[in-house]
């Protein structure tokens, strides 16, 4: 399975974009599950229900920062070519859907107003294109890594 359909599939199960991303990549960068879950969990529903920055996409930086990511404080190449990495990817998913807010991607004048997440029913999956925002986020991420190692 690519990480595409992991992603998707666990954001169907009902993790959160960000969760869904991350978690999808989480094994292979040396993370357990549920480190992984719980890192992501604040950027969902485009950072906490507020609409931001698609979670998809927090998750794929998430990933993407701990794939090759710096940590040293004084090393700015590294830190601008981390930057440039970041900006890459969002490019590229701002390329297919238009925008990286969630806000945006979604339709929404404005947020609900609410933290209260929504059930996840068949009508949620039906009126949401997170599922397939997920898969895109995972499948870019992973073309990434495989063609910059």
């Amino acid at each position: 399975m690519g990480k595409a359909e992991e992603a998707k599939a666990l954001f169907l199960q009902g993790y959160n974009c960000a969760q869904s991303v991350f978690g999808a990549f989480a094994s292979e960068l040396g993370l357990e599950p549920e480190t992984a879950f719980r890192l992501a969990s604040g950027f969902g529903g485009g950072m906490g229900r507020m609409r931001n920055v698609c979670g998809a996409v927090s998750g794929m930086f998430l990933a993407a920062g701990l794939a090759r990511g710096y940590s040293e404080p004084g090393t700015h190449e590294k830190k601008t070519e981390t930057y440039a990495m970041i900006q890459q990817l969002a490019a590229e998913f701002e390329a297919r859907n238009g925008s990286i807010v969630c806000k945006t991607l979604l339709g929404l004048e404005r947020p609900e107003g609410t933290p209260q997440a929504e059930a996840r029913t068949a009508e949620y999956y039906r009126k949401r294109p997170c599922a397939e925002l997920v898969a895109q986020a995972a499948e870019i991420l992973e073309a990434y890594l495989a063609e910059n190692p």
